[in-house]
Formats: structure tokens, sequence, C-alpha cells
């Protein structure tokens, strides 16, 4: 079997003669085009585009007159021609590939000029029908894309106007592009392509109506570097749209650990948005105190009395604007992040003295049931839906024979929404709409109660009175037993044990109130 010959890449400064324009995105592509015609380039454009370059006076000539063949199927058929897509793949350091061009009347196209069809942006309005949808899907300009970006030994392209000043910058002393630009250029045009394929697919799926695809596919621009992941020694790096959810105005850039406690911390104040003044303070992706009262101040002090060692280096979310008397409070001992929604008058300028401290301006809460959630595990990825799950009042299932009363069932509801964002197993107290006691990731449920009891001993709080909610059933009655013990009347917990008539029967000898959501909150 014989091969074809691999020609060797070169990796000299490309001059540039001519080039191909044809864009949707229309930003800046007349000051780039005047600038191409200055030093002499030969400008080739399409449509919508050569429309707007001749308005502005530049001389502009048409793809169909170069190809001979007219722009049809309503404008669906452009491009599509060996006498562009031959002028963007010829090796022109390659003789055979320059003899065939003369041979067939073609000339190279040394630099391309293609963003693509809207297609994220249509898709995005409400009242898209999937005939729009469908009719802005590019199909020229990702042929010319790639063909470009794989021939970038010889040709330059660029697929954004963001690229256009960089490019300007070197092009302007020589008219040359460096082999480096070109490759880091057709990096880019292949991610664009990427990106816009997968959220076809994507469109696809949905379409279909199906709730998980067959295959994941991703596509995620950068939107920071880190210094480092969770340790020194770990590269890092943020891709996303972080800043449509915050605005770290203040303080250091946010590192790999800070966008994990951030993203904890606005999860759950996500379920307490629209809830009275409320206050969760967060360590090492897990909260340690959770209050809410009728002040922000208030608020806090409670859920700071739940755990007074834990916050320290920690960061405190809050789901109203942040006022003075809690922003005093709070500054108090050594917080490492601020959250709000926003920040009333003076506070600002009074957290600012603190010049590492970040703050942050809550924009939106993560929430919604089509948001997923993916981990990377050995040899793939998990991917599920995230767990926006909750539960009114009215549909607790009461397994015990006394029911809870309203101040119970207050508590439980808040308890509830707290234990969600705690990983397992977790337990966590709570009176009067504040934890009392967290206890977290541990092996055993019981140990989880051990450490919650202790913690609200450490801190001088009664848990008479208190409430229990539990991420998962009891598997044992000994978690009953132990909580009843420690003062608590109430619990609320999935239910779903083998044992849980045995369960139920120790809340009725220790007269508790016991209900199931029959909602399991694992947290892993």
């Amino acid at each position: 079997m014989s091969l074809k010959p691999v020609t060797p890449i070169s990796e000299k400064p490309l001059k540039i003669k001519r080039a191909l324009l044809s864009v949707s995105d229309k930003n800046g592509i007349s000051e780039l085009a005047e600038k191409l015609y200055r030093h002499g380039v030969e400008i080739i454009s399409t449509g919508g585009t050569a429309a707007v370059l001749k308005k502005n006076g530049i001389p502009v000539t048409d793809v169909s007159e170069l190809t001979g063949f007219p722009e049809c199927l309503g404008g669906r058929l452009k491009t599509l021609h060996p006498g562009i897509h031959g002028g963007i793949l010829a090796r022109t350091s390659y003789e055979n590939d320059i003899n065939e061009l003369n041979s067939l009347n073609i000339k190279p196209i040394e630099l391309v000029i293609v963003n693509l069809y809207p297609f994220k942006k249509t898709i995005e309005k409400a009242d898209v029908t999937p005939e729009e949808a469908i009719e802005n899907i590019d199909i020229g300009g990702p042929t010319m894309v790639r063909a470009a970006a794989k021939n970038f030994a010889h040709v330059c392209i660029l697929t954004s106007p963001h690229q256009y000043q960089n490019f300007i910058t070197e092009f302007d002393p020589d008219k040359s592009v460096s082999f480096e630009t070109r490759r880091t250029l057709a990096r880019q045009a292949f991610e664009h392509t990427a990106d816009y394929d997968t959220l076809i697919a994507s469109y696809f799926s949905q379409y279909e109506g199906l709730e998980l695809p067959n295959h994941l596919l991703l596509s995620t621009p950068k939107s920071g570097e880190l210094r480092y992941g969770e340790n020194p020694h770990q590269l890092a790096s943020v891709y996303g749209a972080q800043s449509e959810f915050i605005d770290c105005f203040h303080g250091k850039e946010l590192s790999y650990n800070n966008y994990l406690d951030i993203d904890s911390a606005l999860e759950l104040m996500a379920d307490f948005k629209d809830d009275a003044p409320t206050v969760a303070i967060f360590k090492h992706t897990v909260p340690c105190g959770v209050a809410a009262a009728n002040t922000l101040s208030d608020a806090y002090k409670r859920a700071f009395a739940t755990d007074k060692v834990s916050p320290f280096g920690g960061i405190v979310i809050v789901n109203k604007p942040l006022d003075l008397p809690t922003a005093k409070s709070v500054d108090s001992i050594f917080t490492e992040i601020i959250l709000a929604p926003g920040y009333e008058e003076d506070v600002i300028e009074f957290l600012q003295e603190k010049k590492n401290r970040r703050l942050v301006r809550i924009k939106k809460y993560p929430a919604g049931k089509s948001e997923y959630r993916i981990r990377s595990i050995f040899g793939g990825t998990l991917y599920q839906q995230a767990d926006h799950a909750m539960i009114a009042p009215e549909n607790l299932e009461i397994v015990t024979k006394r029911e809870p009363n309203e101040d119970e069932l207050y508590d439980m509801m808040f308890a509830w929404k707290v234990v969600k964002h705690v990983k397992s197993n977790a337990i966590v107290y709570a009176k009067n709409r504040a934890t009392c006691g967290i206890g977290t990731g541990q092996t055993s449920r019981v140990e989880s109660s051990v450490i919650a009891v202790r913690k609200a001993m450490n801190s001088d709080l009664s848990l008479k009175g208190s409430v229990v909610a539990s991420d998962a059933f009891f598997p044992f009655p000994d978690g009953v037993i132990a909580a009843a013990q420690s003062g608590a009347t109430a619990i609320i917990q999935p239910g779903g044990s083998v044992r849980d008539s045995d369960v139920i029967d120790a809340a009725n000898e220790h007269n508790m109130a016991m209900v199931f959501t029959n909602i399991r909150h694992f947290k892993h």
C-alpha cells in the first residue's frame, strides 16, 4: 500500500495578497477591510459582507465573479466551489499544488475571515421555530474555516472580531503573519467550529426530547487563568460564564478553591433567596452555620454562633443587600470572601479597607431543572441533573403518632433546605430558623450526629426543642434515640429504610414528631 506524500509544514512568515471576508458578526470588519485594502490586499467577499464593504467605499470582488456561478437556493450555496476552496487549501510551498492551481486558473487565498451564522442567539429566542433554527445552521462558513485552519501553514484564519486588533498590529509593518500566530489562530478556529457543532447537536437532542445525550459534548470557553489548582503544584484554569452570576469587584483574583466555595454558597442561598434575611457561613464548601432572622445582623450572629471556630478564613453569603451593622460583625474576624446581592451605602468603602478580602456581588443564582452537573472519573465522566428538588410542607408524610407543631414544622423546613447542601452523611440540628449543630461527611450517620451535638455543646447552644434533618434515612433507631436524648423533639428525613418501623417506634417512644420527605439529598 502506497502512502500519499506528506509535505513539510512551512514555518515561514506568510505574505498576504488576497483575502476572503464572509462574516455574520460585522463588528470591526469595515475597519479591518480598509486596512487590508490600503496595503494592496485584494478583497473577495459574499452577499451581506460585500454590501457593507462597498457601502464604506472598499473595492470588493464578489465570490460569484470568482466562481462564475451565482448564489442560489436562497443564499444556501455561495462559497462551496473549487474556485474558493482550491485557493484556500493550496499548499503554496508545494510546486505540484501551484502548478495545479495555475492549470485551473485558481489563485491562492492567504487570509480567510469568517464567523458563522448566529445559531446560538437564534435558539435562545423564546419564539424560535425549528425552521428558523435550522436555517441558521451554517454550512459554507464552517467548511471555509476548517479548510483554512487545516492549511494554516499557508493561510491565516480569523474567526472573531476580538482577533482583529492583534492581527492588524502584526500585519501592519510588512503585510506578513508569523507561523506561530497562524497556528494559534488555527487552533482557535477549530475550537470555534467545535463549539458551533456542539450547540447544534445539543439543540437536536433537546428538539428530540432526549433528557440525556448519547454523546456528552462539551464546549466551554476559558474565562480565566488561575495561579494553581487545589494545591500550588496543580495547573488550573476556569471555564464558562462566571461573570453572568457574580462580579468580584474588590480583592485578589479568585482562586480554584474560592470558586468551589462560592459555587457551594450560591447553591445553598438559591434555596433561601426569597426568604427572610438569611446568612450562611461556609468553610471548604461546607456550611458551618446558617440562620434566618428579621435582620441580616441578627442572622449573622446566630449563624456564627453555630460554630465559632470554623468561620475564620471562611466565606459569608447573604440573601439581602449587606448593611453596615452586619458588615462590621463580619469584619470582626478574618473572612476571605463576602457575597451579597448588593451593598448598602458606606458598606463597600468600609469593607475595602482590607485590600485582599474578596467582595462579590451576586448577579443571579444557579437554579433550574435544566442544569446538569459533571464530574470526571476513571475512564470518563459522570453526568447528572442538578439537585433542585424541594418539598412543600403539605407534601410531608407524617409517620408518628404526634404531629409536628407549627414551630417544629417551620424549623424542619429550614433544616431540610440546609441539610441538602451538607456532605453525606449529613445531620443538621436547628431551632428558631438557625442551625445549632452540623455534622458532615462522616462514614456513619451516628458519627455525624455526634459531631453535630458536640458542635452545639462547644458553642453553648441548647438542643432542647430543636429539630433534626437527615439527608438520607436512619438505618437504625440509634440515631433517633440519640437525637431525643440531646433534646430534639422532631425529625425530618427521607424514609425508605427496611427498618423504618423500628425507627418510627423509637420516635413514638420518645414522643417525637417525625416526617418523611421521600426525597433523598446525598451530596458526595
